[in-house]
Formats: structure tokens, sequence, C-alpha cells
């Protein structure tokens, strides 16, 4: 049962993080950030780190292998909204 329940957790790891790389690839190359909303973000992002603790302490390669990339992914975004956002 344990196998497929990480299967089930992998797929949908995988399906997830794989959704939201489209946008961080776009915004990089059009630099173009003003659809972004800094607090969803930074909610975004806390979240994620959170699900990213979450799956460390339960021990779930799925969680940790999914919430890694995104905290990645999220902090990217973070970082071009604050480089090519009007200040």
């Amino acid at each position: 049962m344990d196998n497929f329940t990480e299967i089930i957790g992998f797929t949908a790891a995988i399906l997830t993080t794989a959704a939201f790389l489209p946008q961080v690839y776009k915004t990089w190359k059009s630099k173009d950030v003003s659809g972004l909303s800094m607090p969803m973000l930074i909610m975004f992002f806390i979240g994620i780190t959170g699900w990213l603790i979450y799956g460390i302490l339960i021990h779930s390669p799925s969680m940790i292998f999914a919430n890694a990339i995104t905290v990645v992914s999220s902090f990217l975004l973070i970082y071009f909204k604050n480089k090519y956002g009007k200040k």
C-alpha cells in the first residue's frame, strides 16, 4: 500500500510542479511581472516551504521532491518581481 501511495504522490508532485514551471520560464524570458502579486507570491512561498518541512518530517519523498522544486521556482518569481517590477 505504501508503494501505491507514493506512486500517487509522485504523480501529483510531477503534475503540480510541471504546471508551475512554465510561469517561471515565461516570466524569466519576458521579464513581465505585471500580472504577479507580491503578497500572493510571498504567501505561496511560505506555504510551499511549510509543505516541504512537513514532507521532510513525515519522510515523504514525493512531497520533498515536489516542494523543493516549487520552493526554488517560487523564490525565482519573487526575485523576478523584485528585479523587473516597477519601483
